[in-house]
């Protein structure tokens, strides 16, 4: 039998725990109570937050009272927008044909930002191999955690920078639609981008780290991303007690 090519990562010392550490956090977060009465208002809030973060990201910010009040019109907030809307309806094709969601994904994001053309397809074509190479993690040739597996598929399309315009925020949206098609956030949520706002410094620094491919830049990374979804955990039970007060 072939060998995981993800099972490497999780002997990277602190980074099994790292996950393990996150995974917890993220059970205790979906077992609050206000989720089996008021499921649909906190995930709509979910989606605005993190929506919101991903496109601050990519140096898109704006208030989120404004995006709230149907104010903020800014093309890559919008897109954001309409990425998250779309990411259940993805969750098949993710798992099938993971490239043609993210073609999807990036027509959604960016079509008001870049042209025709450029929509839907990698601007490098030296970036299509890598892209080849994470689809077929995607579609099984990996059993790591789900979280494990987001990393990556965010780390990667961050590093390849392989769509034009706001790249990232399709990087970002891929990762969440990984944690929902891989049953860890089915619901949607989990407002990841929430976490790696809240650690914007680190967020950029292991990010370039983990484009180096080197243990110690994977490493900083992946403990990265535990921590951004423990602190997305935080933003859900903040986002249930708000509804459960009123």
């Amino acid at each position: 039998m072939p060998s995981d090519p993800l099972a490497p990562l999780l002997e990277l010392a602190d980074v099994a725990p790292a996950m393990q550490q996150a995974r917890a956090a993220v059970d205790a977060a979906m077992r609050h109570r206000a989720l089996r009465r008021s499921g649909g208002p906190v995930a709509a809030e979910v989606a605005l937050r993190t929506s919101v973060a991903s496109a601050a990201l990519d140096t898109h910010g704006f208030d989120l009272e404004g995006v709230r009040a149907g104010v903020v019109t800014d093309p890559v907030v919008q897109g954001a927008l309409r990425a998250t809307a779309a990411l259940d309806g993805l969750t098949a094709t993710w798992t099938r044909a993971p490239r043609q969601a993210l073609a999807k994904l990036h027509t959604l994001i960016a079509r008001d930002v870049v042209g025709p053309a450029e929509l839907g397809r990698p601007v490098d074509p030296d970036a299509v191999p890598r892209l080849d190479g994470l689809a077929a993690l995607v579609t099984g040739d990996t059993s790591a955690p789900v979280l494990l597996q987001a990393a990556v598929v965010h780390g990667e399309l961050l590093a390849l920078k392989a769509f034009a315009g706001p790249n990232g925020v399709v990087a970002r949206s891929a990762a969440r639609l990984t944690l929902v098609a891989g049953g860890l956030d089915p619901r949607g949520l989990l407002a990841m981008d929430v976490g790696h706002r809240a650690r914007e410094p680190e967020y950029v620094g292991s990010a370039n780290a983990f484009a180096t491919g080197t243990p110690d830049g994977l490493r900083s990374w992946l403990r990265h991303y535990a921590a951004a979804a423990e602190r997305a955990a935080e933003e859900l039970v903040e986002i249930c007690d708000k509804v459960s007060a009123g």
